[in-house]
């Protein structure tokens, strides 16, 4: 987001959130408010091609219209376009049901009935807040109509109805667009701050770390939602560097943090043992590589390396399998071909010794 006045889009976000804590927010603060918040991307609609409804601020909210490009050492741009993947299912224009959850989701993944949420912050050494407003505050943020999302879950509701989830999935390639690409887009870019803000509640150190470290963690962020806090060892060992020292020498090892190679590959082995790494393993591979700190210089070979210690889950499938054929994948070094010849055999054995051959 680049702001060239500067001390003008400063006085503005100022003002708006100090009208918003008093709750006396004007719609045409608020109007302009979020016309910061709109990306400089080409892909992004200007103001004249998009005029969003003049919303209230909210706190949290608000929070997120103070996000400048100074905040991280990383293009926020190039975030986006990571999330934004069209390979897969990361880019849909129309509410879809999550794989796991059924919960309606829509663009790269925005989910749509969220409620807002109360996320305290348990460490008592990071005094950085965590922010989880509602989907319906993300989507004013954006600077779409409420109502319109209101239709949007409606219909959701009655497909899922109809459909039922596995029927609603198969027909995702299929669905009239709910929302642009620029409105996806929209949705997106304050998803991903939200992402940027919280990770910065769940790392200490999070301004030393280098552009890639930053964005790694913001990935991880906006991958996993709350549930990063379940991994309890990888967070302490990212959070905890500084207990290696006494407390004099914390702010040199403070500074040292992005650059100690064999620390991060301590961090980066508690990923890679993670069950998410396993599943997601395309994902994780370029999340994982990114914490290497040469990882800028060199990201072909930080991701190959990665790649070599990250094996993809074993799916073991036992419907329409008999025992012996789940025992047989529990061990890839058997062939089926195998196997089933040689249990042929003792059955011809076995027949031949009946008729005393």
């Amino acid at each position: 987001m680049k702001v060239t006045t500067q001390h003008l889009s400063s006085a503005i976000l100022v003002s708006a959130m100090a009208l918003s804590a008093a709750g006396q927010t004007s719609p045409a603060t608020a109007r302009n408010v979020q016309e910061q918040l709109q990306p400089s991307a080409p892909a992004a609609p200007s103001a004249a091609q998009f005029d969003p409804p003049a919303t209230p601020v909210t706190h949290a909210t608000g929070q997120l219209f103070g996000f400048t490009d100074s905040d991280v050492k990383f293009d926020l741009r190039d975030l986006m376009e990571i999330l934004r993947d069209r390979r897969h299912e990361g880019w849909v224009l129309a509410a879809y049901p999550d794989p796991k959850t059924g919960r309606p989701l829509i663009g790269a993944g925005f989910s749509l009935d969220l409620p807002a949420r109360e996320h305290p912050q348990r460490d008592q050494l990071n005094p950085h807040p965590f922010l989880e407003p509602s989907s319906a505050e993300l989507w004013q943020a954006a600077g779409l109509d409420s109502e319109r999302l209101q239709i949007i879950l409606d219909q959701f509701d009655d497909r899922l109805a109809a459909w039922t989830r596995k029927g609603f999935r198969k027909k995702i390639k299929t669905l009239t667009p709910q929302i642009t690409d620029e409105e996806a887009t929209l949705l997106l870019r304050v998803s991903a701050i939200q992402a940027i803000y919280n990770a910065k509640g769940y790392f200490r150190n999070f301004d030393q770390l280098t552009p890639s470290q930053q964005m790694a963690l913001s990935q991880l962020v906006y991958q996993m939602g709350v549930n990063l806090q379940e991994f309890s060892q990888f967070l302490n060992l990212v959070n905890n560097y500084s207990d290696r020292s006494d407390t004099g020498a914390a702010p040199l090892l403070r500074a040292a943090i992005a650059a100690d190679a064999e620390y991060w590959k301590t961090v980066q082995q508690s990923l890679l043992q993670s069950q998410w790494a396993r599943l997601y393993r395309v994902r994780a591979v370029s999340v994982i590589a990114m914490l290497d700190p040469q990882y800028f210089n060199e990201p072909g070979i930080a991701e190959r390396r990665v790649g070599t210690m990250l094996r993809p889950a074993v799916v073991h499938r036992r419907t329409g399998q008999s025992v012996a054929s789940h025992q047989l994948a529990s061990h890839p070094g058997r062939s089926s071909k195998g196997r089933s010849g040689s249990t042929a055999r003792r059955a011809k054995i076995r027949q031949k010794r009946k008729r005393g051959i």
